[in-house]
């Protein structure tokens, strides 16, 4: 059993380590018929303190992934445990599920997974190693239908369950190269991607158009969240935090009381939201993100994405799963 291997530079946040980065655009490609043989993720001792960038739910279970291809699975949201199986070994940075079984997960290497099984065995469905467009984000509607975004702009979509992929238009203009950073749904239907510049765009068509809109500030958002009763939360650089009533048409900022940077939004049972950031950044809403009381967790941790569990907010960060019982809120 190994050890997972540690790099400063290489655990930071994903999306400030992509804003950071100056990389040489690359036309976006195609899945490829077939690909070089990508290494299998090791099962390692201390996949519990693996850098964690995403989590979701699938039925009653928690999956979360990382670094190294690491997929952890909880049936508690306590213990931990890997993925039996993960054909790759490569940073992922976004994961979501259609139901208790079938889900997706993306990340570097432009690789695309497939699970059936809740998450405990994994299929390679996309890879293009050696360019430089990683997927940052993705979200299915359906089975068959999802869209993937990255660096640049680039963007792809598929019909077919993850198995072919064609290319995307969703930014234009003076955005058409920003990072596009982050995907989520509304109850009603539409679709919106946040990204590099305080970007939002907005499809009311499961994404054969889009629109701009803007928060009228200029730092990168890095993830959003549509509440049960309609509202839109999208948060980002600097604590950079915006408010819609509107379905996305227009935004207003809130105070988020920190200007450390925030990177995931979670609804709570009871209707309380929960958003972290760095260094251990909490910060706790009554009243449908309309005003925000901040704590911080004694680690200060650098937390990278927050995960409904009943009543309790998840954490993962880059140390692992971590625990939040009742944060600051008011």
């Amino acid at each position: 059993m190994s050890q997972l291997s540690k790099s400063p530079l290489r655990y930071l946040p994903f999306a400030a380590l992509m804003a950071c980065l100056s990389l040489p655009a690359t036309a976006a490609g195609t899945t490829a018929a077939h690909w070089p043989t990508m290494e299998p993720a090791r099962q390692v001792s201390n996949a519990a303190a693996a850098p964690l960038l995403a989590a979701a739910r699938a039925g009653k279970r928690v999956v979360a992934v990382g670094d190294h291809g690491v997929i952890l699975l909880s049936d508690d949201g306590v213990s931990f445990r890997q993925a039996k199986a993960v054909p790759v070994r490569t940073l992922l940075t976004t994961v979501q599920f259609i139901d208790a079984r079938h889900g997706y997960a993306a990340g570097h290497d432009g690789v695309v997974l497939a699970t059936q099984d809740g998450g405990e065995t994994w299929t390679l469905l996309r890879a293009t190693p050696g360019v430089e467009q990683p997927i940052l984000a993705m979200h299915f509607d359906s089975l068959k239908h999802g869209i993937a975004v990255g660096l640049y702009g680039w963007a792809i979509e598929t019909h077919d369950a993850g198995r072919t992929w064609t290319d995307l238009a969703i930014a234009s203009g003076e955005s058409a190269d920003r990072h596009l950073l982050h995907m989520f749904a509304t109850a009603r239907g539409s679709l919106f991607v946040v990204g590099e510049g305080g970007t939002i765009h907005r499809s009311t068509d499961r994404g054969k158009s889009w629109e701009a809109t803007t928060t009228a500030g200029k730092g990168s958002l890095w993830h959003g969240l549509a509440l049960s009763d309609g509202t839109l939360l999208v948060c980002g650089m600097r604590g950079h935090l915006y408010r819609s009533s509107d379905d996305g048409k227009t935004w207003q900022a809130v105070d988020a009381h920190t200007t450390q940077s925030l990177t995931g939004i979670a609804e709570l049972a009871d209707g309380s939201v929960t958003i972290v950031g760095m260094g251990g950044t909490v910060l706790g809403s009554t009243d449908h993100g309309k005003t925000f009381a901040r704590s911080e967790r004694a680690g200060h941790e650098a937390l990278t994405a927050v995960l409904a569990d009943g009543a309790r907010a998840l954490p993962v960060s880059m140390t692992g799963p971590l625990q939040v019982s009742g944060p600051a809120q008011r």
